[in-house]
Formats: structure tokens, sequence, C-alpha cells
């Protein structure tokens, strides 16, 4: 890290943008939240009070900008298992203490063209594949070097090679949940505009190089497709909709040989505030091998097959998510701004065996005071042939300067 400093300063110092003024801005976040999981087979619940604060500084000159940011994780709270420490007898909530460098990049911008180098957030579509991790405390960065190029209207191509995941384990990380994974990493995302909706072709090449997170069987190469789009019926109405699939086979160092499928079909129709989801996806199976199933590691998982975390990893046999969700949003409520209620149902199934995981139902209300935003969270998860009853809840505030 010392070197990559060193060379983000000795970049800014002989870049062009040095003969300019400079433009500092302070960053700020704080964030206080509390997790409560009640599990079916765990002899006590988990409460986790955390505060989360992150600070740091971008300085800007013309073209160029360079940016550090610090992260600390504190349990005010610590009635859990933080998945490095225990205690065994209570449920997990991954959110341990740290504390560390989240950002350090140098960034180049022009007209058409964005280069980033350093520690950096990489985001990639709906962060089902590559993401920052964001509900977790400890969010997910890469060590890597990033080109985003727009060379004509409507084309974007977006490449990154990153070297180091920085997971959200923080600065105690060891075993299967390392605080850092080297490996070379590729992603690759093609985008162009079209009368449908935007059009995608990407290939994630994804590198675990580290002998303890589960004997290498996490690289992956995964090749894919993804539409999405909109269309407007009314002012007042409008259908949003996705569609993606994508195949996956072992990389580099991983044992295993297998291909899998993904797929996923999405849509929401939006009137006067009102919202309707439904969508259905498939991360599919090979022949039930653990870790020869469609497997995301760098995505953000969270956001996907419920909050209960039961998923985070997809099953050997795969799994199939059938969601229909629906939710009412305002712009002002007294005080309160941009008030959001939504609710999500979620029929989890096997992709091979037909088994049935489970059902969940997930419920979120969240609204904006001043710079805070305030979140309430609620999650149940109804096993049937996978894992066990959970319920969790959280509360949380998010203030940013």
């Amino acid at each position: 890290m010392r070197y990559l400093l060193g060379t983000a300063a000795a970049l800014a110092v002989a870049g062009p943008a040095c003969a300019q003024d400079f433009e500092i801005r302070p960053l700020a976040e704080v964030r206080l939240r509390h997790e409560h999981v009640d599990q079916d087979g765990m002899a006590r619940d988990a409460d986790a009070v955390t505060a989360r604060v992150r600070t740091g500084v971008e300085i800007g000159s013309g073209h160029w900008s360079a940016t550090v940011q610090g992260q600390g994780n504190l349990a005010l709270v610590d009635r859990y298992d933080d998945g490095l420490h225990g205690p065994a007898d209570r449920p997990q909530v991954s959110d341990p203490q740290s504390i560390g460098l989240y950002v350090a990049q140098l960034q180049y911008r022009a007209k058409g063209a964005v280069l980033t180098a350093g520690r950096q957030k990489i985001v990639l579509d709906d962060e089902r594949f590559v993401g920052n991790a964001p509900i977790r405390d400890n969010a997910q960065t890469y060590d890597a070097v990033r080109a985003q190029l727009s060379p004509v209207r409507g084309l974007k191509l977006d490449l990154s090679y990153a070297w180091s995941v920085r997971t959200i384990w923080g600065i105690d990380g060891r075993g299967a949940r390392q605080q850092a994974i080297g490996g070379d990493n590729l992603f690759a995302n093609l985008s162009y505009a079209t009368p449908l909706g935007t059009l995608a072709g990407f290939a994630y090449l994804v590198d675990q190089d580290e002998a303890a997170v589960q004997g290498y069987r996490l690289s992956s190469q995964t090749y894919g497709a993804r539409l999405s789009g909109s269309h407007v019926f009314s002012p007042a109405a409008k259908l949003d909709y996705v569609a993606s699939y994508a195949r996956q086979w072992d990389y580099r160092r991983n044992p295993n040989a297998y291909h899998a499928d993904y797929w996923l079909a999405d849509a929401t129709l939006d009137v006067r505030g009102w919202k309707l989801n439904a969508g259905y996806e498939v991360l599919g199976a090979s022949d039930g091998t653990p870790f020869t199933s469609f497997q995301t590691p760098l995505g953000s998982n969270f956001k996907f097959q419920g909050w209960t975390d039961k998923f985070l990893t997809t099953p050997a046999n795969g799994i199939r998510d059938l969601y229909f969700g629906g939710g009412y949003g305002l712009k002002q409520v007294g005080p309160l701004s941009g008030v959001s209620l939504q609710a999500v149902w979620h029929r989890l199934d096997s992709d091979r065996l037909s088994q049935h995981y489970g059902n969940e139902i997930d419920l979120l209300a969240t609204a904006k005071v001043r710079k805070t935003l305030v979140s309430l969270r609620y999650a149940h998860y109804d096993a049937r042939e996978f894992a066990t009853d959970t319920d969790k809840y959280w509360i949380q505030l998010d203030w940013t300067y």
C-alpha cells in the first residue's frame, strides 16, 4: 500500500493538472445500526449494535483527482458471532470490528474516458456479479486499475484488472474469510443503448487465488448478456424490465470441472408512486458436487434471494428464485423526504432434484431526515428443505456529509 500511495502521489505531482488550482472536498459518513437475529437451532439470539465511520478527502485539479478514505467499525453491543471470533452459540452477523484503508485511488476524467488506479469501489450493473457489498459495515473494495470508455454516443466499455479483493472481514480476516484475496481478476462489460434498452455483453474472470478460500473452488469464468430498459405508457405509468443470461465455467486453479447457467427475468410496473415487481432468477447446478453450481463470490449477494443470508453461497443443487414485490413512495411527508415502503416474497427451490428450500418475506421502510437516511428492515425465512427458520430485523441510520 505504501508503494500504491507513493505511485499515486508521484503521478499527481507529475500530472499536467499541477499548474491549476486544487479543490479539496472532505468526505465523511457515519452509520449506526442494530441488527437482531433469531435463528432456530441456536441457543441464543444475536444482537449487533455497530457504529461505522468513514472519513477522508478528495483533492481535485483539472482532469485529475486523488481520494483517500479510511474506514472503522466498532461493536457497541457485541452479542453476536462476527464470523471470525464467535461466540458459536449465537447467529452470525458479518460485521467484525475493524479499521483500515477503504479507498486510495488516483483518477483521470476527460470526455469519453475515466481512468482509475488504486483501491476503489467497482460496481457493475445490478451488482449480481461484481459489487461493493454495501450492506456490510466493512464494504468490499478492489485494488485495481479500471478504464471506463465512451468512444461514441451510446457505447460504453468498462474494463478492470483487480489483483486483490479487500473483503468484508476486515483486518482480522483469516482462513476461508481472508482480509484480502489475491488473484488475476478481469472484468469486462460492453454496453450499447438501443431503442429497446441498454444491451450489454460481459466477461468476468474471477481468480480466488488463496488455497484457504474453499481450495480455489470459487475461481470461475462467466460470459453473458443483459438487456435493461423501460417503456413509458404515460407521464404516470412506466414499465422497467431486465433480462439476462450467462454461463459459467471453472477457471485457473479451480480443481472442479463444471459449467452452470444463469437466467434472470424481472419487470417492475410503476404507476403514480405504486410499484409492482415480479421476477425469476436461476443460478444453475452442474452435477450436485459442492461449488459446481453458479457462484457469485464478488457480488453484493445480500440483495438477492432474501435478506436472511441463507444463499450467499449457491447450494450444490443450484437455486431458483421466484419473487413478487410491491411498494409505494412519497416525495415528502412532513419533515420526511423520500419516503418508501417495500415488500418482497420469495419462493426458493433447487435447480436439480426438485427441492423446495423455503420461502422468505422481506419488508423495508426508508425515509430521509435532512442528511440522515433512516431504514427499518425485517426478514423472515420459513425453512422447508434447506437451513433453518430465521427472523432478522434492522434499525439503521446513515449520515453523509
